[in-house]
């Protein structure tokens, strides 16, 4: 089973034909994503008792994605405001001050010795927002330290919300170290080290010990760095893009998912990922990408099933 960790709020999306409420934020997304792909997957939440809070709980339901940990919050969903411009790009919004996503305490926490979890994903706002940051950070650390399970970051950085860069740097520096593998858009590199290429912050990010290191670069494709070192390209995969809402979380859930089909998620974390080959490596990719394309083919963080993903799989091999 793969623990997601993270925030689960209502987007509004705004287009030129109006606006419309539906779930999001991109720890939820991700554990939509791996429920479809037919992964076990828990989310560990605060959902608000509000009717955006019970419109989130049914997605999630619906979904298949256990909420056995969510934690049910008397403070209001939160909100982000999703805009489209002409070419389905997003930018957002977001309306979060006093929400239940950011307040978690350690009591409120699970003890993921002993359970059936394999992995534990989290980032996002989750882990940049206090007070509940230092909360999931605690654990990350607590986690790496016992080595139980695969430890699994997305930047998903949003400077429009925490716009200190020198403070962002200086968690990002701090939190990378506790995953295994940690993932970041090309966009989120750019804003937070202006100066500095992406390969020379993946192998920094390998140096530090994060033994797979992930960076999605929109129609370029993705790069991973292998456990060895090995530098891994994948280009996008052709699809005719909708809207790029959930498309990053998308590709996230796919990696992960394709992972956990190849028994490399779970104790003995760096030993399992090292033990993937560089034709593996490929097809996780190929997987990551083609689910994040199927997803920007459609409107919304709409992520394919584990068939349609199969599907064109095997159409383009």
């Amino acid at each position: 089973m793969i623990v997601v960790a993270g925030e689960a709020l209502i987007d509004l999306v705004v287009t030129a034909d109006g606006q419309r409420a539906v779930p999001g934020g991109s720890p939820a997304n991700v554990a939509v994503t791996l429920a479809r792909l037919d992964q076990p997957v828990r989310l560990l939440a605060r959902l608000g008792t509000d009717e955006y809070g019970r419109q989130v709980a049914e997605h999630l339901r619906t979904n298949r994605v256990d909420l056995g940990w969510a934690v049910r919050a008397e403070e209001p969903t939160s909100v982000a405001v999703a805009t489209l411009d002409a070419s389905g790009q997003a930018s957002y919004e977001f309306r979060l001050a006093g929400a239940a996503d950011w307040q978690w305490t350690p009591q409120e926490l699970p003890e993921l010795a002993g359970s059936p979890a394999t992995a534990l994903h989290t980032g996002s706002l989750a882990l940049a927002l206090a007070p509940g940051a230092q909360v999931l950070e605690d654990l990350l650390a607590s986690e790496r330290h016992r080595d139980g399970l695969t430890l699994s970051i997305d930047l998903n950085l949003r400077p429009s919300i925490v716009t200190d860069r020198a403070a962002e740097q200086d968690r990002v520096r701090r939190q990378v170290p506790l995953a295994h593998l940690v993932k970041a858009s090309d966009e989120d590199l750019a804003w937070l080290y202006p100066d500095r290429s992406v390969a020379d912050v993946m192998a920094e990010w390998h140096a530090a010990g994060v033994c797979c290191a992930v960076v999605t670069r929109g129609g370029e494709g993705a790069w991973l760095l292998a456990p060895d070192g090995t530098l891994h390209e994948q280009p996008a995969v052709r699809t005719t893009v909708v809207d790029t809402v959930g498309a990053g979380d998308s590709f996230t859930g796919g990696l992960l998912a394709a992972l956990a089909d190849l028994d490399a998620l779970g104790d003995r974390p760096a030993d399992r990922l090292t033990a993937v080959t560089a034709p593996q490596w490929a097809a996780l990719l190929r997987q990551a990408a083609t689910v994040a394309a199927l997803t920007c083919g459609r409107r919304g963080a709409d992520p394919p099933s584990r068939t349609e993903v199969e599907t064109l799989l095997t159409a383009e091999s």
